[in-house]
């Protein structure tokens, strides 16, 4: 039995797109590129799971990768259209009557999984145009929860909100099929 090791790389160091994060430079591209190997992350740990993407983690808890992705798109879309652009627009997978249904409604099929990707990825693509068209990062917007946020503290937020969720993909998918690895 070949031991294996939690810190190794989840896919081979030649395919691992985290790795071409910048390390130097200013402040915009630093918190761009760690935000995107976030993202990245959570695309390595659901990839090849596509059927089990929606297996819970433990009663009675209704987490799963596939609620990850839909909570995901929800949180892009809520600090990037409806915080920082100012958009009325709703929240995709969650409402005010149901603030659990990104993790409720996750359920087994590919016409749910491929709805989730797709909104995720129309998210976090408008997050990204938003960032590279922002003028700095100290634009302001209010947010009626936080008050006056500035845009470096929702990329922040961001790293945070990702790094926080991709704890949970790790488990969820060593729970799936054994897979470890950063």
């Amino acid at each position: 039995m070949t031991m294996r090791r939690r810190a190794e790389l989840f896919v081979p160091e030649e395919q691992d797109r985290r790795l071409d994060a910048r390390t130097t430079g200013d402040e915009r591209g630093i918190l761009v590129d760690c935000l995107a190997k976030q993202r990245a992350t959570l695309e390595l740990k659901c990839a090849g799971v596509e059927d089990a993407l929606s297996r819970r983690s433990v009663e009675p808890s209704t987490l799963s990768l596939l609620g990850l992705v839909r909570h995901l798109a929800d949180v892009e879309r809520r600090w990037f259209r409806r915080v920082m652009a100012g958009q009325e627009v709703p929240l995709l997978f969650s409402t005010e009557d149901n603030p659990d249904q990104d993790f409720d409604g996750a359920m087994p099929g590919p016409a749910v999984v491929a709805e989730a990707w797709e909104a995720w990825r129309a998210e976090v693509a408008f997050a990204e145009r938003f960032v590279a068209e922002a003028p700095d990062l100290d634009i302001t917007r209010d947010d009626g929860w936080l008050g006056a946020v500035s845009l470096r503290w929702v990329l922040i937020h961001m790293i945070e909100e990702y790094a926080r969720h991709n704890g949970h993909a790790d488990l969820l998918r060593e729970r799936i099929d054994g897979a470890i690895g950063v």
